[in-house]
């Protein structure tokens, strides 16, 4: 089995060599062909000085180049860098020079706009282009397609790693301040491809949909599930939900995974018989998933398996939900994957009892190694695990997730909600999941977000920001009623504010910090 990030792509290749790797529109590659343009971009890297543990930033959309840059940054002893390719160059030039980027895989078009941004940067020592002609690439800057034309070093002269090294650094949005970068090991993204292809059943006949950004732990996984297995990831940048529907025909996808906002507009359309047929499972993680798109899903497909999972970008997956308890128990996070041990812990530092709130708290082989020169914020949230292990010998690092759960007699776990997201109000803690998953049963509501708005007197006001399935025939006073009568007192709305689309961050999910800060004087008047 492999031990490093970029070997579950090269001992798969030695087994599945001419089998698919990748599609993109109507391009293949196969797993050998994959594997050779890596291991020469990784020569071109080494041979321009590339050192041990340098930041590579991938700032690209899903194309083959994006997949070739991750591996060949692992392979010569590097730390890839995805960079959401949604990001503007503000936000771009922060990332960068955060993890002091050393080498910049782009397109022209993204390097032209970064370019007066990142001129005076110290980091940057190599740009390469993925789109250029060597005559057409500008100066100081390298062409992909001259740097392939090369051949690779011999195995022996790849520089040696081991599991424990870092692999990746994905930034992941704060409810405050800027992004952080959890650094990730080698050992830490083969245990998950492990973990998550074991209860997923990947194979290899499995194509998956790479829909979700690779800058994203769970987009990224599509990669290292299916890799691991000899199946076939079909990169997709969408612009409708029909799209994806399409794509899941077209290609014959069998494996879908996507966040509760995509999967609201997913199931309010008609899959084809061709897409019912061939899809094996889908996934939702990043988010509950409302309960009327859940039974609108199962409608829609009832010959596919729909697993509920929970997880956070520091330990990557914690939990899932056997497809087999989605009817019994649709509202729970499930149990601990494969490999991972999960605890609710109280105030106290004690373990939960049943029915008794507290923070999730995820051991094992996924927990990220912390953030990137961030030593307060990783002190806050990776910190020792809470109960004995190994008699007392070692103090084991566990990350505790900020987010409430509670578990039932079973052990099945529920999410209650974020830390930063719960609202508080007259004295109550509410869950914004909770109002939000009694709002999309009705009819007249497409999308909705929850948020907790300053308020004099209730120190915070439940607000329903609201995308309408028909704005013309939207009837405000109907969706207060029915809240009223399936929402107690403490719960709810002072205010509905409609929306024609709610605000997304890179990662797809609602933006409600961009919501906050647009309504944040709502009642201060």
């Amino acid at each position: 089995m492999p031990n490093l990030f970029h070997h579950i792509l090269t001992k798969t290749a030695s087994n599945y060599s001419n089998s698919t790797a990748l599609i993109f529109k109507d391009f293949h590659l196969s797993y050998r062909e994959l594997v050779d343009q890596v291991e020469v971009l990784a020569t071109q890297l080494l041979q321009r000085g590339f050192r041990r543990n340098a930041r590579v930033a991938v700032y690209l959309p899903k194309q083959f180049e994006t997949v070739i840059s991750f591996n060949a940054t692992s392979l010569a002893g590097g730390v890839f860098v995805p960079i959401n390719p949604l990001l503007k160059t503000a936000q771009v030039k922060y990332l960068v020079e955060d993890c002091q980027v050393s080498v910049l895989i782009t397109s022209l078009s993204r390097y032209k706009q970064l370019q007066p941004h990142i001129e005076s940067s110290k980091c940057i020592q190599t740009v390469i282009l993925t789109d250029c002609l060597p005559e057409q690439t500008p100066e100081g800057c390298l062409s992909w397609a001259q740097l392939l034309i090369s051949s690779p070093l011999e195995p022996t002269q790849y520089p040696k790693r081991i599991s424990t090294d870092i692999a990746a650094i994905l930034y992941t949005s704060g409810s405050t301040g800027n992004p952080k970068g959890v650094v990730l090991s080698h050992n830490n993204l083969v245990a998950g491809a492990k973990s998550v292809s074991e209860y997923l059943r990947n194979n290899d006949t499995d194509r998956l949909l790479a829909v979700l950004p690779f800058s994203f732990d769970y987009g990224l996984s599509q990669l290292t599930t299916a890799f691991l297995h000899g199946a076939t990831v079909v990169l997709m940048e969408y612009l409708l939900p029909r799209d994806v529907i399409r794509a899941v025909a077209k290609y014959q996808i069998t494996g879908l995974a996507a966040v509760p906002p995509l999967w609201v507009q997913l199931a309010q359309l008609d899959w084809p018989e061709e897409a019912r047929q061939c899809l094996r499972y889908w996934t939702n993680s990043g988010g509950a998933m409302p309960q009327a798109t859940l039974g609108a899903l199962i409608n829609q497909l009832p010959d596919t398996s729909p697993f509920l999972m929970y997880g956070l970008t520091e330990a990557f997956r914690s939990t899932y939900l056997d497809p087999k308890e989605v009817k019994t128990k649709p509202t729970s996070m499930g149990k601990a994957i494969p490999d991972a041990e999960i605890l609710v812990i109280n105030q106290q530092g004690k373990e939960c009892l049943a029915g008794e709130e507290g923070e999730l708290v995820h051991r094992g082989p996924h927990v990220a190694m912390g953030y990137w020169n961030a030593p307060e914020k990783t002190a806050q949230r990776f910190k020792p695990f809470p109960s004995p292990v190994c008699n007392g010998l070692t103090d084991e690092i566990a990350v505790w997730s900020g987010d409430t759960v509670v578990a039932d007699e079973e052990g099945f776990l529920y999410f209650v909600g974020r830390k930063d997201d719960m609202i508080k109000s007259s004295g109550y803690r509410i869950s914004p999941s909770e109002v939000e998953d009694s709002v999309y049963q009705h009819e007249s509501v497409s999308e909705v977000a929850a948020i907790g708005v300053p308020h004099l007197t209730l120190g915070q006001a439940v607000v329903l920001v609201i995308k309408p399935t028909d704005e013309k025939t939207f009837d405000e006073k109907t969706l207060v009623k029915y809240c009223q009568k399936q929402l107690p007192n403490f719960m709810q709305p002072k205010a509905l504010k409609l929306k024609s689309a709610l605000p997304r961050n890179p990662n797809g999910k609602i933006n409600r910090k961009q919501l906050l800060e647009e309504f944040k004087d709502l009642f201060s008047q």
